[in-house]
């Protein structure tokens, strides 16, 4: 009855090319996950709490205190809370794996007849659907605070998927954190631990001009500040391109460059370190 079972699923399975069956199975992947999710009342409500309470304590407490020049900071500052939101989406994929191998979730899984990497792909595409979720409710909140898209329909389309492009990159580098460490505990801290300098050490809060000469390089080089400053510039936000170093030149450019070479360097080695995970 196996022997049977095993050539009518291999015949099956011959009537697709593998990349059918790795869409579709993580489509699959993608699905349970958002179904868990949006079973959790809990995790639902804090993932829509937080960013509303990201825009609410920078635009009304740190707002006043911070000089961009003629401009408004709540428009300044609304595209660096839109990335840095949509950064933290690696420290989601960090805890979710990892939980889902510390449950056995992962080990059943493996008992099925799917490709590897639909699991990784699955899970950095529920978290993709859930930035969907998380951008919508931002950009109400900032509306609601006076905030406002001036770099025309095409644009802010564009800003948009260049920040979801981002935030599927960086679920890339969160599932590599989640297999590689021992526990959830441990992968909410690490999934976290390097974002928060990353974001602060960057022109979402605060223009560069403002910091240290050599922080200043750092902060421009930074691929959030590119992210940062290419949503500002689609979303209508008035920049000096002329000024400042090759990134901030060209922020839009160096953005798809650094969504690519994130994707091209982390990707791969994720999926290695899963299936070095899987095969202890």
């Amino acid at each position: 009855m196996s022997t049977i079972t095993k050539s009518v699923s291999a015949e099956y399975a011959a009537k697709h090319s593998k990349i059918y069956w790795l869409a579709h199975d993580s489509i699959i992947v993608a699905w349970r996950n958002l179904l868990q999710f949006y079973r959790n009342i809990e995790a639902l409500f804090f993932d829509a709490i937080q960013p509303i309470i990201f825009i609410l304590l920078f635009a009304f407490v740190f707002g006043g205190a911070i000089d961009v020049g003629d401009s408004s900071y709540r428009s300044f500052l609304i595209p660096g809370i839109f990335v840095q939101t949509i950064a933290f989406a690696g420290a989601s994929a960090s805890i979710g794996l990892n939980d889902d191998m510390a449950k056995g979730i992962i080990d059943r899984f493996r008992s099925l007849p799917m490709n590897p990497a639909a699991v990784l792909l699955g899970r950095t595409s529920s978290d993709l659907s859930r930035g969907v979720i998380t951008l919508i409710i931002m950009t109400i909140t900032g509306l609601a605070i006076g905030w406002r898209i001036t770099g025309g329909f095409f644009n802010a389309v564009a800003a948009y998927l260049l920040l979801l492009a981002f935030g599927f990159a960086m679920s890339w580098i969160g599932a590599l954190i989640g297999l590689s460490v021992s526990n959830p505990q441990i992968a909410s801290t690490a999934g976290f631990a390097w974002l928060f300098p990353l974001t602060f050490v960057s022109n979402a809060f605060v223009p560069t001009e403002s910091m240290p000469s050599w922080l200043q390089v750092f902060a421009e080089w930074n691929p959030i500040s590119s992210i940062v400053a290419a949503s500002r510039i689609l979303f209508g936000y008035p920049i000096d391109t002329s000024i400042g170093s090759f990134p901030m030149q060209n922020p839009v450019l160096m953005s798809v460059i650094w969504i690519v070479l994130i994707l091209a360097i982390f990707m791969p080695l994720a999926i290695r370190r899963f299936k070095v995970a899987t095969s202890r």
